[in-house]
């Protein structure tokens, strides 16, 4: 099966440790095989604000659907639904650093839509993108 990407934007909150800033971010799918979707979430944050609110490696992303999405630095973006670790551990190298960038990445990944409507229920964001392509000759 030929696989598509579609990506859209949208704005919600990132939380860390409890305090919350507006945030732009952009997700983007690509059919999976059947009916599964994956889709992948991005969105930069000010490394310094970060690091004042103690972050280490993974955030809290409340997007649009007010769904909570963990999002994380470093090696540590891809888990799929899997443990999420509290930050305890700095070995894998995944902290921050004032050293790093100015604009720090953030980044998760959702294997768990099964059909179109579960994706649409979960990111509206993709909603005006389905629209105007169906809308195509």
């Amino acid at each position: 099966m030929e696989k598509h990407f579609v990506k859209a934007d949208g704005n919600g909150m990132i939380d860390v440790n409890g305090q919350v800033s507006p945030v732009t971010y952009t997700v983007s799918f690509k059919e999976g095989m059947g009916h599964s979707y994956e889709v992948d979430i991005r969105l930069m944050a000010p490394r310094d604000w970060l690091l004042q609110r103690g972050f280490n490696r993974d955030a809290v992303l409340v997007s649009q659907s007010g769904a909570r999405i963990p999002v994380y630095h470093g090696g540590a973006n891809r888990h799929d639904g899997g443990s999420h670790h509290d930050g305890a551990n700095h070995h894998d190298g995944g902290g921050l650093d004032p050293a790093d960038a100015i604009s720090i990445e953030l980044a998760a990944r959702d294997d768990s839509c099964t059909s179109e409507a579960d994706l649409m229920g979960k990111y509206p964001e993709f909603g005006g993108i389905r629209a105007a392509a169906a809308g195509r000759p």
